[in-house]
């Protein structure tokens, strides 16, 4: 599991350990965060004890499951909003990732893992898509650089996309203490 939080330098990102099942919160609760208005855990996919420990150790607003639209990941898809359910945190809505791919010369576009999987599955459990994220080079090759699309190329529609998928997000969650 990693905390990732965008500090200005590439080696910034803080590896929580994973020991026999368990996440150790120090560098999570004990960390000098500074002011922040959010926080955002990155976590992998699945309902392990990566995700029950987060959700019944450290306060959680909510929960944001991001899925490619492809039928083995909308599995664990599905089993991600259930478990968060079940722990009572409220799910804020679906990401459909990588979406759709447009080849860079011809600008031809394919569904490379489906559609609308993510879309069917928010139908099937009342929930919102919040956004979709393209497959899509750049996106790759500017975070590998260190400079994020948003960050690198502000105005491009690649950028849009992470920037209206945070709006919903920020739209659902309550208001922060002053």
């Amino acid at each position: 599991m990693y905390v990732n939080g965008f500090l200005g330098r590439r080696d910034c990102t803080s590896c929580v350990e994973r020991t026999h099942g368990n996440v150790s919160y120090r560098e999570i609760v004990e960390a000098d965060w500074g002011q922040l208005d959010y926080l955002v855990i990155d976590m992998p996919p699945g309902t392990g004890d990566v995700q029950l420990s987060v959700s019944q150790n450290i306060p959680v607003t909510g929960a944001v499951i991001v899925s490619t639209p492809q039928d083995i990941a909308l599995l664990d898809a599905r089993k991600g909003v259930e478990m968060f359910r079940k722990v009572h945190v409220p799910v804020l809505g679906l990401v459909q990732n990588m979406s759709v791919f447009q080849c860079p010369k011809c600008k031809h576009e394919t569904h490379i893992f489906g559609a609308d999987g993510v879309r069917d599955l928010a139908k099937t459990l009342g929930l919102d898509v919040l956004g979709d994220v393209p497959l899509n080079v750049n996106i790759r090759e500017t975070c590998d650089a260190g400079q994020p699309i948003v960050i690198s190329q502000p105005q491009s529609d690649m950028a849009k996309a992470y920037l209206r998928i945070a709006t919903e997000i920020v739209k659902r969650l309550p208001t922060p203490p002053a």
